[in-house]
C-alpha cells in the first residue's frame, strides 16, 4: 500500500521535514510514497485536500523520537538546497537519502552513490541560479506620485530556474539596504521597505517599465566589453541567452560581437604606433640628458652610452630604455640574467622587481654584498605582451638573444669576471650558444677558458612562479645554497 503526499514544493524545508519525520517514524520505505505538488493536484482534480488527511494518519514525532532520528549537518545543508530545485523527484530523493542514513551514517561521503550525486547535482543548479540572480537582477525606478516625499523605490524582474527567493533576499537587502525594491519572479517574490523584509511564493506579472538607467547599463556594458578577450562559448555560458531579454545591456552584444574582429585589428594597429603614457615622458627625460663630454673609449661607462642607442633588433621600438648592467668594473663575478621586467624598465637598473628582491634576499643570506658584483641581462630591453593595464613579461626569442650578445661580451671583455653566474636558460644559451636543460648542468662549475669559470642556477623568477607552496620552499632553499656556492668559487 502507498501513500500520496502532497506539498506546496516553493523551497520550504520545513514543509518536506514534518512529512519526512512522521514517514519515517512509521518506518516507511521510500517506494511506498508518492510524493507530488498539491498545484499538480488542483489543477486535475480541483482543491486537493486529501494531502492533509494522508499526513494526519501518521501520528506526530514526539521530542524524543525526533532525537533519535538526528541527521549529520551535511545532510541539513543538503536537503536545504535541493528542496529549492524545481524537479518534481527532488522530494523522493531526499527521502531516500534521510532513510539510507539510518543504516549508512557515512552515506554522504560516498560521492559516486548515484543518489548522493544527483542531490549534489541540484545543489550545484540551485547555487548557479542563485549566483545568477545576484548578477542579472536590473532594477528599474518606479517614481514617487508628485508632492509625495519618501525613499526611492525601485522594481526588478527575473526569471529563475528554481525557487531561490527565499533564499537570496538577504543578500538584497544587505546590497540595497538604502532603498525600498521590490524583486517579482514567476517563482515568489521579495520586497524591503527599509524595516521589513519580506517574501512570498505567489507567482508574479511582469511589469514592462524602463528608466534611464537602462542607457547607462548600455553604456557601460559598450565600454567594458574588449574584443581581445572575447570568448562567444563562454559568454554564452556564463550568461545564457534566456536572461537576455530582461538585460538593457544584451541588446548591444550580437552587435559586439560582430565588430569585434575589426575593432580588434584596430586596437592592434593603434597599439603599435601609441605606447604608455609614461613612455613618451621618459624617452623625453632621457633626450634632455646632455651627453658626456669626456668619455673615455674602450670603458665601460662609453659602452653603456652607446648601449642607449642600441637599434640592433626590434625590442627597442616598445620598451622605454635600455636597462644596462651595473656594478663595479673590476668585479671578480659577473651576474647575467634573461632580461629586464617591468619595474626594472622604468627604473633603468636591473634585478630592481620582485626578481631582484628574492636575488638581493639570498645574497644577503650568504653573506655576499650585492655592491661587489657586476649584475646584467642577456637582452637589455624588456619584450613583453600588454594585457589592459599590466604588462606581461614574454621570454625573448633566438634572434633577439643573439643580437643582444654583442653587447654582453662586450661586457665580460671590459669586467674580466673570475666567475659567471648564468640564472636561466636564456642566459645560459646567450653565453654558450648551447641549449642545455638547466637542471642538466646546474650547481657545479663549469670551465669556460683558461681564466674563467661558468656557474648555472634558475632565474629568481622561476621560484616565484612556482605555485605549490612546499615545492616554492624547496626550490627557494635550492638557489640559496647555489649564492653560497657562488660566494665560495668566487672567494
Amino acid at each position: 500500500m502507498s501513500e500520496t503526499c502532497f506539498l506546496e514544493g516553493r523551497g520550504d524545508l520545513s514543509e518536506w521535514r514534518d512529512a519526512a519525520r512522521r514517514f519515517l517514524a512509521a518506518d516507511l520505505q521510500p517506494q511506498m510514497i508518492d510524493w507530488r505538488l498539491r498545484s499538480e493536484e488542483q489543477g486535475l482534480f480541483g482543491a486537493g485536500t486529501n494531502d492533509i488527511a494522508n499526513l494526519e494518519s501518521f501520528p506526530a514525532v514526539s521530542t524524543n523520537a525526533a532525537a533519535q532520528m538526528s541527521v549529520p549537518p551535511a545532510f541539513i545543508r543538503l536537503a536545504d538546497a535541493v528542496v529549492c530545485h524545481s524537479d518534481p523527484g527532488r522530494f523522493a530523493l531526499l527521502y531516500r537519502l534521510l532513510f539510507r542514513l539510518k543504516a549508512e551514517r557515512h552515506l554522504l561521503d560516498v560521492k559516486t552513490d548515484a543518489d548522493v550525486a544527483l542531490a549534489h547535482r541540484m545543489q550545484k543548479s540551485v547555487g548557479r541560479d542563485y549566483h545568477k540572480m545576484t548578477a542579472f537582477v536590473r532594477f528599474k525606478e518606479i517614481h514617487l506620485p508628485i508632492g509625495v516625499a519618501g525613499r526611492r523605490c525601485f522594481l526588478a524582474w527575473f526569471e529563475p530556474d528554481h525557487f531561490i527567493v527565499a533564499r537570496v533576499a538577504p543578500f538584497f537587502q544587505r546590497r540595497f539596504n538604502d532603498m525600498d525594491w521590490i524583486i517579482a519572479t514567476p517563482r515568489g517574490s521579495a520586497s524591503w521597505d527599509g524595516k521589513t523584509l519580506l517574501t512570498s511564493t505567489e507567482p508574479a506579472q511582469k511589469r514592462d517599465i524602463s528608466d534611464e538607467t537602462d542607457e547607462l547599463w548600455r553604456i557601460y556594458y559598450a565600454s567594458i566589453f574588449n574584443p581581445a578577450r572575447l570568448k562567444v562559448k563562454m559568454m554564452m555560458t556564463e550568461m545564457p541567452k534566456k536572461y537576455w531579454k530582461n538585460l538593457p545591456e544584451a541588446e548591444l552584444i550580437p552587435r559586439l560581437i560582430a565588430g569585434a574582429e575589426a575593432k580588434l585589428i584596430d586596437m592592434g594597429r593603434r597599439q603599435a604606433t601609441e605606447p604608455r603614457p609614461f613612455h613618451h615622458r621618459l624617452q623625453e627625460a632621457a633626450a634632455r640628458v646632455p651627453e658626456a663630454s669626456v668619455t673615455e673609449a674602450g670603458t665601460i661607462e662609453a659602452l653603456r652610452q652607446e648601449a642607449r642607442r642600441c637599434t640592433r633588433c626590434d625590442l627597442y621600438c616598445r620598451a622605454t630604455q635600455t636597462v644596462f648592467g651595473e656594478g663595479p668594473v673590476d668585479a671578480k663575478v659577473m651576474i647575467v640574467g634573461e632580461q629586464p621586467g617591468d619595474q626594472e624598465d622604468l627604473a633603468g637598473r636591473p634585478f630592481v622587481g620582485p626578481a631582484g628582491r628574492v636575488f638581493d634576499e639570498a645574497l644577503s643570506l650568504a653573506g655576499l654584498d650585492r655592491n661587489t658584483l657586476y649584475v646584467t641581462n642577456a637582452v637589455k630591453h624588456f619584450k613583453y605582451v600588454p594585457r589592459g593595464k599590466r604588462r606581461i613579461h614574454q621570454r625573448p626569442n633566438e634572434g633577439e638573444v643573439e643580437q643582444c650578445r654583442w653587447w654582453l661580451t662586450r661586457e665580460m671583455d671590459l669586467v674580466k669576471p673570475k666567475l659567471v653566474v648564468a640564472m636561466g636558460g636564456t642566459a645560459l644559451f646567450s653565453l654558450t650558444d648551447r641549449k642545455d636543460r638547466v637542471e642538466d648542468v646546474r650547481s657545479r662549475p663549469i670551465v669556460m677558458d683558461a681564466t674563467r669559470t661558468l656557474f648555472v642556477t634558475v632565474h629568481p623568477s622561476y621560484l616565484l612562479r612556482i605555485p605549490d607552496q612546499v615545492r616554492r620552499d624547496e626550490e627557494l632553499a635550492r638557489f640559496r645554497e647555489d649564492i653560497v656556492q657562488i660566494g665560495k668559487l668566487a672567494a
